[in-house]
Order: C-alpha cells, then structure tokens, then sequence
C-alpha cells in the first residue's frame, strides 16, 4: 500500500466512524499524508443571537480537519492542544473549507496549521499540537 492509499484508508475508516462530522455534513475533499481539505456549509442551527456562526463549529470543522491530516499515518493520534484566531464573520449559507497541512512531527508528537476559508478568504486559523496513542486507526482484518 503507497503513502496516499494509507492515508485514503485510514479516512475511509475514521469518517465511517465519525458520526458528529456526519450529521453536521462535513465532507472530506481531500486527504494525503499529513494533510487534508474537507468542508461544512453553515446552517440555521449554527448561526448564534448575533445572526453568525458560533464559533464552536468553525473550532470543530478545524479540529476536523487536523484529525484527519495527523491520522494518516494509520497511528491513533489526539489532539493535545489546540487554538484558533478567528478573522472574519461567518452567515447562514457560507461554505467553508477547511485546509489542514502538517508542520512537523517530532517522536509521538505533531504540529498542523489548519485554514478556514470562504470562497478563497480567509476566515480562521487554527494551530493543532498532535500526540499518538501509538495504536492503529484501521482495524485488522
């Protein structure tokens, strides 16, 4: 198996499993080692009292993404911190895409940055410490 079909079946195996990127409607665009695009329209029950998008769901499209770049590997690898700079208003109807790309990785840990975008501005940026548990994402057969 290559490097970008690992990353392609650890994806597969992650998102069949992801249930809260599922029901939000996350789609995962693209993945490649140490790096992944997905996107997440904003819907009404996103949008907060002050008629934009609560901040949680840009965090969590972000977190989303950087899971899926620092487990392509095939090692189960969690966030141990996280941060996000929010730069721009999100509405009802936005598509973001989120952009995670891998800085480095040093022993069991990783750095990511991950951009949030809207028709190509940016809207966020996150920065994503990464630590592997050391176990598989695909399980054996």
């Amino acid at each position: 198996m290559t490097e970008q079909e690992l990353a392609e079946a650890c994806a597969r195996a992650m998102y069949a499993r992801d249930l809260a990127s599922q029901s939000l409607g996350i789609e995962l665009v693209r993945v490649a080692p140490g790096s992944a695009s997905l996107t997440m329209e904003i819907t009404d029950t996103m949008v907060n009292g002050h008629r934009i998008c609560h901040g949680g769901y840009i965090f969590l499209l972000a977190d989303t993404a950087f899971a899926f770049a620092c487990n392509t590997y095939n090692l189960v690898t969690v966030a141990q911190s996280a941060a996000v700079e929010f730069i721009a208003p999100v509405y009802r109807g936005d598509r973001l895409v989120a952009i995670a790309r891998e800085l480095t990785r040093f022993g069991r840990n990783g750095l990511y940055d991950i951009t949030i975008e809207r028709e190509g501005e940016t809207i966020a940026i996150f920065h994503g410490r990464s630590r592997s548990l050391g176990q598989p994402v695909l399980e054996e057969e």
